[in-house]
């Protein structure tokens, strides 16, 4: 072999190997979606935005070295992209707390797209009273009132604040236990 063949071949070994667009969606989409739920995305918006993540992804050169790194630049991307639409909206909240949020987020979801963590939930809800899982149903997925589930469940809207902090607080430390 030539001295020019071998130092072109030793280029080539050095390059990374090209991007599998397909493979990186189906790997980090959902996590993506989830990240900008996270942020207070509505899911119409996570969907443009975890999109538009990956188009840019397309546009820059990028070189993927680990699932651990891809992942966190793919949330800055995400989260720069919220921002970005935030600004042009006229809605932007600033927060001094987002090192703190993406350790959270690590901490909750890690690297599994959170899905170990939404098992565990779910496990987690299951052995909640059923007054708790209904008072958590009317607040979180019908976004009721308190008084409005404090008269569904015939109880006070004190009475409906503590029932929920009780099941919220029972949640997390069944959902930590699960986790860790």
């Amino acid at each position: 072999m030539s001295a020019e063949s071998k130092e072109a071949s030793q280029v080539n070994d050095d390059v990374a190997p090209e991007l599998d667009l397909t493979e990186l969606v189906t790997r980090h989409q959902v996590t993506v979606w989830r990240y900008l739920r996270a942020l207070g995305a509505d899911a119409a918006l996570a969907d443009d935005l975890t999109q538009d993540t990956f188009l840019e992804v397309m546009r820059r050169p990028f070189t993927q070295y680990s699932d651990a790194a891809t992942a966190s630049y793919l949330r800055r991307v995400a989260h720069n992209l919220l921002i970005t639409r935030r600004r042009r909206e006229g809605r932007m909240t600033v927060t001094d707390h987002a090192e703190q949020f993406e350790s959270a987020w690590m901490r909750w979801a890690g690297f599994d797209s959170g899905n170990r963590t939404l098992d565990a939930l779910a496990e987690c809800f299951q052995r909640l009273t059923e007054r708790a899982q209904l008072a958590l149903k009317l607040r979180f997925s019908q976004e009721s009132s308190r008084q409005s589930i404090a008269d569904s469940l015939g109880i006070s809207e004190h009475g409906a604040k503590n029932l929920m902090q009780r099941a919220k607080s029972q949640l997390r430390q069944c959902v930590e236990k699960k986790v860790k």
